[in-house]
């Protein structure tokens, strides 16, 4: 399948080249002349804007988004539903608001445009290798792409959700679901950092993660992130968020179903902004270590 993937940032340039190692053609294109140089020392074909990307497609054309939820994606669907034809297909990789999509496939189906709104999992090195997704839409439709979720995602790491906005939906839950398990691995490692003993704290979590109940990728990565730095002592404690995990304690409370867990760490993400803890120090490696999220040096 050619595809035209607009966005080659962090995620983008690793799922394109997913895509291209196992034999779909990708054309990708990005505001950043910099990533643009960089896919094509990478062997991929690109294009210098929509237009370029657009004439490069066979029709009917398919589109997917690898670019950042809210005002950017916004800006992109209104452009593409003027320049799009009926029947070509766009696909939302993003984790947009589930509502956003939904409002976004009305805005392209009026025009006779497809949409697929596709949860995107795994971090960086799921975008690379064996990704996983979630996918919303017209089951038609996205039976017709199905044979590329095949070709680059995990083996069963992709799921047909439903109607639009359901893989968004899903998404939005799994990354509130993280929050959760990253806060209480985080917290954990602080009460080992104030205890009497003297934790390694890469053995523990290499300990913890073969065998263990809470073994898990996420305890793996805590022990890459001690191996690099032992005590986190050259990053603040500081835990941005995408928002994702705001979508999700919202929507919990419209539907007045109880997420202590979840609206606690998003709590302690908004307390790290104004006080260093170590627990802060844990998650924001966590999220470094899969995400390339920015840390905050100390």
């Amino acid at each position: 399948m050619k595809i035209g993937l607009i966005g080659l940032g962090k995620m983008g340039m690793n799922l394109a080249l997913n895509m291209q190692e196992n034999g779909h053609h990708p054309v990708g294109t990005d505001l950043s002349a910099t990533n643009l140089t960089t896919a094509k020392t990478n062997g991929l074909a690109t294009a210098t804007d929509l237009t370029n990307l657009l004439a490069q497609l066979p029709t009917p054309r398919t589109i997917w988004l690898m670019i950042p939820a809210g005002a950017p994606t916004a800006h992109v669907i209104d452009q593409l539903a003027t320049t799009l034809q009926a029947g070509d297909v766009v696909l939302d990789g993003g984790n947009s608001f589930y509502k956003d999509s939904i409002a976004h496939a009305k805005i392209l189906a009026a025009q006779g445009i497809h949409f697929l709104d596709v949860g995107t999992s795994g971090g960086q090195a799921g975008a690379r290798h064996q990704g996983n997704f979630m996918i919303g839409g017209n089951p038609a439709v996205f039976k017709t792409v199905e044979p590329l979720f095949k070709a680059i995602s995990a083996p069963d790491g992709y799921l047909y959700t439903g109607p639009v906005g359901s893989g968004h939906y899903l998404k939005m839950v799994h990354n509130g679901i993280e929050y959760g398990m990253m806060a209480s691995i985080g917290e954990g490692f602080d009460v080992l950092q104030h205890s009497p003993y003297n934790y390694d704290n890469a053995a523990v979590a290499k300990v913890w993660n073969n065998g263990s109940v809470i073994r898990s990728w996420l305890m793996g990565l805590a022990e890459d992130a001690f191996n690099d730095d032992a005590n986190l002592d050259t990053i603040k404690g500081v835990m941005h968020s995408s928002g994702e995990g705001r979508w999700t304690l919202d929507t919990a409370l419209d539907q007045q179903v109880a997420t202590p867990v979840i609206a606690m760490a998003l709590m302690m993400r908004y307390r790290s902004l104004s006080d260093d803890t170590f627990t802060g120090k844990v998650v924001a490696a966590l999220r470094n270590e899969f995400g390339g999220h920015a840390v905050d040096p100390k």
